[in-house]
C-alpha cells in the first residue's frame, strides 16, 4: 500500500482529500502544518507527499526545501496562487509537480499515479526507455526508431532529452533544465529551449505539433511522459 503525506491545513479539503485517497487505497497521514509535516515524514518517510503550498507557520516552498536535504520522496504541491512565480519557485526547491486549486479529483488522482510510475521508470537494471514507436538508451547513449536505426541527435539535443527521460512525469522547470543544460548564465536563455525542443519534437513525436510525450505546461517547464 502507497503511503501519503498529506499537508493541507483547510480542514474540508483536508477531509475531502484523506477520504478519497483512502477510498483508492492509499495508506494517508495528515499534516496542517510545515513543522508537523516534516515531523511526520521524518519519523514515517511516506512514498508520495501532497503539499499545500499555503501554510499557517512556513511557506510550502520551505517545506519542500526542508525534505530535499534528505529525501527524494516525490512531491505534488497543491496551489491556490495565481503568480505562476510562487509555482516555479517550489518546482526550484525540488517539488515534482503542480495541481492549481481549485482542482478536479481526477486530475490529482492522474498526478499521484504518474509520480508512482517515475519511481521505478529509469534503473541502473533497465537503462533503455521507450520514447512512442522509438526507444532512449541512456546507457549508450542513443535513440533507435522502429525500424532500428538511429536517430541523430546533435550533443545539445542528447543533454536535454537525457534529462527529460531520467525524471519522466515530472515537472521541471525553465530555470532547471536551463542550468542543467547550459549552465550557469543562460537561466533566462527560454529561446535555446524552445528552439531545441521543437527540434526534439521534429525528431520523436509522431505529430510535433501535439506531442504527447515532450509536454510542455507554459510559464512552468516541461515534462517527459513515456
Amino acid at each position: 500500500m502507497t503511503t501519503v503525506l498529506l499537508v493541507e491545513d483547510d480542514p474540508q479539503i483536508l477531509r475531502t482529500l484523506a477520504i478519497t485517497l483512502r477510498a483508492r487505497r492509499y495508506d494517508v497521514h495528515t499534516a496542517t502544518t510545515g513543522a508537523t509535516a516534516l515531523a511526520a515524514a521524518a519519523a514515517h518517510p511516506p512514498d508520495l507527499v501532497i503539499l499545500d503550498l499555503g501554510l499557517p507557520d512556513m511557506d510550502g516552498t520551505a517545506v519542500v526545501a526542508g525534505l530535499r536535504g534528505w529525501t527524494s520522496v516525490p512531491v505534488l504541491v497543491l496551489s491556490g496562487r495565481s503568480d505562476s512565480a510562487d509555482k516555479v519557485d517550489a518546482l526550484d526547491a525540488g517539488a515534482d509537480d503542480y495541481v492549481t486549486k481549485p482542482f478536479g479529483m481526477d486530475e490529482l488522482l492522474a498526478r499521484l499515479r504518474a509520480m508512482e510510475r517515475r519511481g521505478g521508470s529509469v534503473t541502473e537494471d533497465q537503462p533503455v526507455v521507450p520514447f512512442g514507436t522509438s526507444s532512449v538508451d541512456l546507457a549508450l547513449r542513443r535513440v533507435t526508431a522502429a525500424d532500428g536505426t538511429d536517430v541523430r541527435l546533435t550533443p545539445t539535443e542528447w543533454h536535454l532529452l537525457e534529462v527529460l527521460v531520467r525524471n519522466p512525469g515530472k515537472l521541471l522547470s525553465q530555470k532547471q533544465l536551463l542550468l542543467e543544460v547550459w549552465g550557469p548564465g543562460y537561466e533566462t536563455a527560454q529561446g535555446n529551449l524552445r528552439l531545441y525542443m521543437g527540434q526534439l519534437r521534429r525528431k520523436l513525436e509522431a505529430d510535433p505539433a501535439r506531442p504527447v510525450h515532450l509536454l510542455n505546461e507554459p510559464g512552468m517547464g516541461y515534462r517527459f511522459e513515456p
